[in-house]
């Protein structure tokens, strides 16, 4: 069977009956509500955003302005704690050897720092075999440079007197000081100290190791030949010797007045040819030439 479909059926479908004022205005108020609904919808959202941005935005600057603070602050901790050092070893090294006292498990109190390891160890051994056999007590100090004393010899009178107050304590210690910036050293000790070393040898230490060395910057060497030197004065055997300046008087790149009226003479004799030449040839070629026209 067949199914006939009438135009007024189709009409609806093709040919859609236009709509009132009412219903278009009832069909568009819920499409503007619809929007009106959207547009809260979506500033609601940017406003949102923009509130979970603004409290994220300060973290980063409270962060570096703590850094900031923090670096700060450790930065003038290794000022305050490193200031004094850098002062101290400049200026009040010296009383820091004084107040800290003689060295207990060492014979060496070395404050400037120009002393190596092996020197340490060395000056360690030999002294210790001086002290176990003869019952002398030799220190070492180094310091850079003396603030309240004129020289090494009232410095190393002050330590000795520093160090050992009574005659009885300081009978047998021997102090030695080498002051680096000046090239100079001191050696004193107590009465019997220096009547076992000897006076010529005290000296001889004093001219001759601590000095001419420390000029040249060998201030191991100058520290480790002293106490030889003094080791073996008191085991009374023969002076080792030490160091002597060295001549090094430059020459002088002037010339003395014989070298220069030599060197004169021979200029002049130069030049003279010279002028010679250049007259007296030209004319014998001269000469030459008419002659033979």
């Amino acid at each position: 069977m067949e199914t006939i479909l009438s135009p007024h059926s189709l009409s609806p479908l093709f040919n859609p009956k236009p709509s009132s004022p009412k219903t278009l205005l009832s069909s568009l108020q819920p499409k503007s509500n619809s929007l009106s609904l959207t547009k809260p919808i979506t500033s609601s959202l940017k406003k949102h955003q923009l509130q979970s941005l603004k409290p994220s935005l300060p973290i980063p600057t409270s962060w570096f302005s703590y850094a900031q603070q923090g670096l700060a602050a450790l930065a003038l901790t290794i000022a305050l704690n490193f200031s004094p050092l850098l002062c101290s070893n400049a200026l009040a090294s010296e009383f820091d050897v004084l107040n800290e006292g003689p060295p207990k498990e060492t014979y060496v109190v070395d404050d400037a720092g120009v002393l190596s390891r092996v020197t340490r160890s060395d000056l360690k051994r030999l002294l210790s075999d001086l002290e176990s056999r003869k019952n002398f007590h030799i220190n070492f100090v180094t310091v850079r440079k003396l603030t309240s004393k004129a020289d090494a010899f009232e410095y190393a009178d002050q330590v000795l007197e520093r160090w050992y107050p009574s005659v009885e304590e300081g009978n047998d210690k021997g102090i030695v000081v080498l002051v680096t910036s000046q090239k100079e050293g001191a050696v004193t000790g107590g009465p019997a100290f220096v009547q076992a070393v000897g006076e010529s040898i005290l000296d001889a230490t004093v001219s001759e190791n601590l000095p001419v060395l420390a000029t040249e910057e060998k201030y191991n060497e100058a520290v480790y030949s002293s106490a030889k030197r003094l080791v073996a004065a008191i085991d009374g055997l023969p002076d080792p010797g030490g160091p002597t300046f060295k001549d090094n008087k430059r020459e002088s790149n002037f010339k003395t007045k014989e070298e220069t009226e030599e060197k004169r003479g021979q200029f002049s004799l130069v030049v003279g040819g010279l002028l010679v030449i250049a007259f007296v040839v030209p004319m014998a070629q001269y000469y030459a030439y008419v002659s033979r026209k």
